[in-house]
């Protein structure tokens, strides 16, 4: 049975991939800092009070997987603040990083011993990391935040290319949750089915690419 690790498995986006990709048979280990009683219905793992930020969290996860393999390795957990030109907190903009761009590169390096040739790592970033797509401005931090993670992605789907892993960047979509107050467009269950349909489809071929979760591919 295949294995997929999901971070911010919790609620939200993380929650219904769990919710999904339990349902199609595969073995789930949510990771979360915070547990729920939604999650522990589906994950076949739970790995709790776990801060991806954090560089002794991520080592005391990867100890906890030690002789796992792991198919599909899903960076998930993010954060969405705003900053205003005139009033920026540098604070926040050094928050997001940490969570949006190094945790992610972080807990890759730390598991990708457990992922096998054929293995992915879907990073799940946003379509506001696009610098071709910013005709709006504002939201200094999440913007690049995601626009690291996105070089990140790319870097890492350069280097594992030979080892048979692909990686690929994906935006879920403007999805109802929490981190919107829940004034997005699309359900998290529609946008986790079209993430695990663009994941399903990466392979050695496109790996590296970045896509919104209805098979657009795009800009950087």
């Amino acid at each position: 049975m295949k294995q997929v690790l999901i971070t911010g498995a919790n609620r939200g986006i993380g929650l219904e991939l769990a919710r999904l990709y339990a349902a199609n048979g595969w073995q789930v280990i949510g990771v979360c800092r915070q547990s729920s009683g939604e999650l522990e219905a589906v994950a076949a793992r739970v790995i709790d009070r776990i801060d991806v930020t954090r560089e002794a969290d991520v080592l005391g996860l990867k100890q906890a997987l030690a002789g796992e393999q792991i198919d599909l390795l899903i960076n998930n957990a993010g954060l969405l603040q705003d900053e205003q030109l005139g009033s920026i907190d540098f604070d926040s903009i050094r928050t997001q990083m940490e969570v949006n761009a190094y945790a992610p590169l972080r807990v890759a390096e730390a598991l990708v011993e457990l992922i096998p040739e054929g293995g992915k790592i879907a990073n799940i970033t946003s379509r506001m990391g696009s610098i071709a797509d910013n005709d709006s401005g504002g939201r200094y931090g999440y913007r690049a935040s995601k626009a690291a993670l996105n070089a990140f992605g790319k870097s890492l789907s350069v280097d594992l290319k030979p080892r048979g892993i692909a990686v690929a960047q994906l935006h879920p979509g403007y999805v109802k949750t929490r981190m919107v107050n829940f004034g997005g467009l699309i359900s998290p269950e529609e946008a986790a089915r079209g993430l695990a349909d663009r994941i399903e489809a990466l392979n050695l071929e496109n790996t590296g690419g970045f896509w919104h979760s209805n098979g657009d591919e795009l800009p950087w």
